[in-house]
């Protein structure tokens, strides 16, 4: 971390021999997280443009709106910084420097308005909020307005109230530390938590110093009498200064040690305990506010009627690693670019399902029970099993399922929907291995659980159903009669479900098929494994890819939607529906075609490709409606994954067939690229794209 006083005074040039030297001295022996912190002033393009081309990322100091952000950040001349800083943030947030984004920390002021302070921070779109306790000390206390107690927890729980009932929609790291600490995992704070904290600071004049936030208590307070040219990294973390912050609970004054909620805490910020006579050896200067702020941030809900607390929001500051996009536009991708994207979803799927539980209606009866407890159940495995609810809510339909929800007019019972909340529960718990009795909802006669089957359910049973869900199974005493478990598909190359039961799966233009019969299963289970190997001979890359980023195949029924044979919903990423071929051949072609369009909306969400008020139409020869610039984009992409599987093809059996079908494709994507490149509708990420697909159609060139 570049930190300061303010590091961007030292101009791009000084910057860029700092980063330079680090990245070429530090890279070649190990992985080196270059960050920048800055109030924004500075902050313009040719740093952007430097911090890119060196992967350092950027937080920037915001303390709120003008008026808040004016208390204390002022021009030394009186000028207000507000909309320096605000004109910094709007850099970070275009989309060729939004990968260096890391968030804003903002340092509490308890004369500010804190849903204001809230609000404008959100308005910022941050990845993170980090809000600080000022810095203070038992002989420095912090500012207390007269006849309040407890003064930053009342600041900060009006924050966290309404944080909460918005859904978590960016990560607060004071709020995930105390929670996270508390339960028992890694706290992301130095100020939270009994975590060894191993930070070191290294001066301009090259001295190893301990935090610099201990400048606050005494002068001198950081140092170690170490430096980088006579001492080395293990001899300054053996200072008795740092050690002592290696000892968790027994580092702690005996008051610490005693009370309850100090695994939340941890003592709070080592700065904030000093007292003179005793140093460090007293709780922290905002222990009172601490012991209001723990409970309102750490409680679970008792009963299902409470609002249950939204499962902590993962980070949400999205980078594709380095190469991936390019590696992307020119075709396949890989594992990391698959996982980037799905990173990406995942957040967006977390972020809805936390809406639809807070939109939960008391007035639903037995459904809104239903709801209720799924979603109690849901929070509390997510803080003990996040893996298992990241597997249950990363299934392709969930997301689709929570839209729905949020847009009533596209639900025929919102109840319903609603309580699918339950079913979701039942899966994450039967993935956990738990033993529990909960209440699904019965839709058309099933009760559904995502991703592992449904229970079919006596007619007249009534609109819920009572389950007993343990390791092995999900059943119910009475009202019941047959489990139908999702089918899977699982090879040396792809592992999936061929899904013919989810409620909803049937979110294409088309049809989805129902439940399959045994034969038409077998038939659907044989191809897709047979298609999966050739795929891996013939196309070995688009083939990994497929096996990454590939979770459900819905069977759809044939001859529907104009006759076409597959396709994708933006809302069901890793989900492809096809009407089965009989040639494995087709099969690969589908699969890889209907890739290419999740990877590209993926890809989409994250970078403005093109603009998206050209409202023209572009004549295409693989269609006979003109399409747009959208449509135009992903069918090229799609139709250049297809051309390089005929290539393959042509290349192992030249001439006949594959040569003529390669010769089609090839011909429909370099048309089109430049159509793409001419049209002026491309953003500067939709240029790189298209061009590295022109790359691509380049390379070609010796197979004419």
């Amino acid at each position: 971390m570049l930190h300061g006083g303010e590091p961007l005074l030292l101009g791009p040039d000084g910057m860029r021999e700092i980063v330079h030297t680090l990245r070429s001295l530090i890279d070649p022996v190990t992985r080196l997280d270059l960050r920048i912190h800055t109030n924004g002033v500075l902050l313009d393009e040719s740093f952007c443009e430097l911090f890119a081309d060196y992967g350092v990322r950027v937080g920037v100091s915001l303390d709120g709106d003008r008026t808040a952000n004016d208390r204390h950040r002022r021009f030394p001349d009186g000028r207000s910084s507000h909309a320096k800083v605000r004109q910094a943030l709007a850099l970070l947030r275009r989309p060729e420097y939004r990968h260096l984004y890391t968030g804003i920390l903002c340092t509490i002021d308890v004369a500010n308005d804190p849903i204001g302070v809230y609000q404008a921070l959100l308005a910022e779109a941050p990845p993170r909020i980090d809000l600080l306790l000022p810095h203070a000390t038992w002989d420095n206390p912090p500012r207390d307005p007269a006849g309040v107690r407890t003064p930053y927890a009342d600041w900060l729980r009006q924050i966290h109230a309404r944080w909460a009932a918005d859904g978590r929609p960016v990560p607060i790291r004071l709020f995930d530390s105390l929670l996270a600490a508390w339960e028992g995992h890694r706290s992301s704070s130095e100020a939270a938590g009994l975590d060894p904290v191993d930070l070191l600071v290294i001066e301009t004049d090259g001295s190893w110093e301990q935090a610099d936030s201990l400048k606050t208590a005494f002068d001198g307070a950081p140092a170690t009498g170490f430096d980088v040219f006579s001492h080395s990294v293990d001899e300054a973390a053996a200072h008795p200064g740092v050690a002592v912050r290696q000892a968790g609970l027994d580092a702690l004054c005996a008051t610490c040690r005693a009370c309850p909620l100090v695994r939340a805490c941890g003592g709070g910020l080592y700065a904030h305990r000093y007292k003179s006579g005793n140093g460090f050896d007293n709780p922290s200067v905002y222990c009172a506010d601490l012991k209001v702020l723990i409970p309102q941030v750490t409680a679970r809900p008792r009963t299902a009627t409470a609002p249950a607390v939204p499962p902590a929001a993962p980070p949400a500051a999205h980078a594709l690693p380095e190469g991936a996009f390019d590696a992307l536009a020119a075709g396949p991708g890989d594992s990391r670019a698959m996982t980037s994207l799905a990173e990406a979803r995942w957040s967006v799927t977390r972020a809805l399902v936390a809406a639809v539980a807070s939109s939960l209606d008391a007035t639903d009866g037995d459904l809104g029970r239903a709801a209720a407890e799924g979603w109690v159940l849901l929070a509390e495995l997510d803080a003990e099993r996040p893996d298992v609810v990241r597997e249950v809510l990363t299934y392709p339909y969930v997301q689709e399922w929570a839209v729905r929800c949020l847009r009533p007019a596209q639900s025929a019972d919102v109840a319903l929907d609603r309580a699918h909340l339950a079913g979701l529960a039942a899966a994450a718990a039967r993935l956990a291995g738990l033993e529990v009795e909960m209440v699904l909802p019965v839709r058309e006669g099933f009760a559904y659980v995502p991703a592992l089957g449904a229970l079919a359910v006596d007619a007249g049973a009534g609109r819920t159903l009572a389950v007993q869900v343990s390791r092995s199974r999900i059943s119910s005493r009475y009202g019941a009669h047959g489990w139908h478990a999702v089918r899977r598909v699982a090879t040396d190359d792809i592992r999936i479900t061929v899904e013919d039961i989810d409620p909803y799966r049937d979110c294409q233009a088309w049809a989805a098929a129902g439940r399959l019969s045994a034969a038409a299963w077998r038939s659907w289970e044989l191809t897709l494994a047979a298609a999966a190997r050739q795929l891996a001979v013939e196309l070995p890359a688009y083939a990994s890819v497929i096996g990454a980023g590939l979770r459900s195949v819905v069977p759809m029924r044939p001859g529907t939607a104009d006759r076409r044979e597959s396709g994708t919903a933006r809302q069901a990423f890793g989900a492809v529906a096809l009407a089965l071929p009989e040639d494995i051949g087709v099969l690969g072609a589908l699969l890889v075609h209907e890739m290419q369009h999740l990877k590209l909306t993926a890809l989409g969400d994250l970078f403005d490709l093109f603009d998206r008020a050209d409202s023209r139409r572009f004549r295409v020869p693989w269609r006979t409606d003109p399409r747009p610039v959208e449509g135009l984009l992903h069918g090229t992409y799609a139709h250049l994954a297809v051309a390089e599987l005929w290539r393959a093809r042509a290349l192992r059996q030249p001439g006949g067939e594959a040569q003529r079908h390669f010769g089609m494709y090839r011909s429909w994507v370099e048309d089109a690229i430049e159509v793409l490149l001419t049209a002026g509708s491309l953003l500067p990420d939709g240029h790189r794209f298209v061009k590295g697909m022109r790359m691509t159609a380049e390379a070609w060139a010796d197979d004419r």
